[in-house]
């Protein structure tokens, strides 16, 4: 008898549990149902619609037709607005990558000094990001205006002759890169919060060896920080493949001068929203995803040479 009271008591107790734990998926599926609907809606299927439609024929207003590779073969093959929009995005990345690396390290550096107020002058350098990219654009496009700039007149007063800067082809991709210099306040802001963690024991110990700043800085500081170097040159990259407000702002979205300013996302735009070519614009947006994902994995396997992370050890 007291053998079945114990087993019906267990039965009980199991039967309440599982009751509780059916409870607390349900309320928290309840919970996390917004972010479910968002999701599947507005995430999932939009990347799965797009991935079908890159093989169709469709201009919105009419079905889809199935048409194969025929989008991706006509881009690659026969568009020569894409291939100019892939070698502008190439270059301007060759660039903006590096620049803003090596830029966004020495300005965290002077920005790490033990100095009074410099609080006062992170600050300053971090305003610029609260600045919209479009009115930031249209600031810019005024102070490198060749006739009338800010820049040009202040070049003028030292006797050069500036150069076409936005209005030269030669010269208008690497004056976005200075563009984007001057807003590049959150990389800074990372490179600072990662000097910020390197131990001071370690330069301590550096000038015991006799080691001077550039050897400090060889041996010590970039080796620390190689991670957020590692995950601030990602983000570079991806940011650079789909630049695309400021140049279209400058060009008025025709990629002038002389398509030097015609970028990936700017003709892949052109052909979904003004030609009304969805289906060519979502294997550009396909092709655009597989190209970052190749490069990303690239850098993934590249970083065991120089990336380092502290506490772990070798080759695990």
């Amino acid at each position: 008898m007291e053998t079945e009271v114990r087993v019906g008591v267990r039965k009980q107790g199991r039967s309440r549990r599982s009751y509780r734990t059916a409870r607390n998926t349900v309320n928290g599926l309840l919970f996390a149902s917004p972010w479910l609907v968002a999701l599947l809606g507005l995430i999932l299927y939009p990347v799965l619609a797009s991935a079908y439609y890159s093989f169709t024929d469709y201009n919105i207003f009419q079905k889809p037709v199935w048409n194969g590779i025929q989008n991706y073969r006509l881009l690659i093959g026969n568009d020569q607005t894409f291939t100019i929009s892939v070698v502008n995005t190439l270059a301007f990345a060759a660039m903006a990558i590096p620049s803003s690396t090596v830029v966004g390290i020495l300005l965290a550096l002077l920005l790490n000094a033990k100095i009074r107020g410099i609080t006062i002058f992170r600050s300053l350098y971090f305003l610029p990001v609260l600045v919209p990219a479009v009115a930031a654009a249209a600031l810019w496009q005024w102070i490198f205006h060749p006739q009338w700039g800010a820049v040009n007149a202040f070049l003028k007063l030292l006797g050069i002759r500036g150069p076409g800067w936005l209005a030269d082809p030669l010269w208008s991709k690497p004056t976005l890169v200075l563009m984007g210099l001057w807003m590049m306040g959150q990389t800074v802001l990372i490179y600072l919060a990662g000097l910020q963690d390197v131990p001071r024991e370690l330069y301590d110990a550096a000038k015991v060896d006799g080691a001077n700043s550039l050897d400090q800085i060889a041996h010590v500081t970039l080796p620390m920080i190689s991670p957020v170097i590692f995950f601030n040159v990602i983000v570079g990259l991806i940011n650079s493949f789909q630049y695309f407000t400021e140049p279209f702002v400058i060009s008025n979205g025709l990629g002038s001068p002389a398509q030097s300013l015609m970028f990936y996302g700017m003709y892949l735009y052109r052909l979904a929203f003004l030609n009304m070519n969805m289906g060519a614009a979502s294997a550009m947006a396909w092709m655009l995803f597989i190209a970052v994902l190749f490069c990303t994995l690239i850098l993934f396997r590249t970083a065991n040479w120089w990336v380092f992370y502290a506490g772990i050890e070798e080759g695990r």
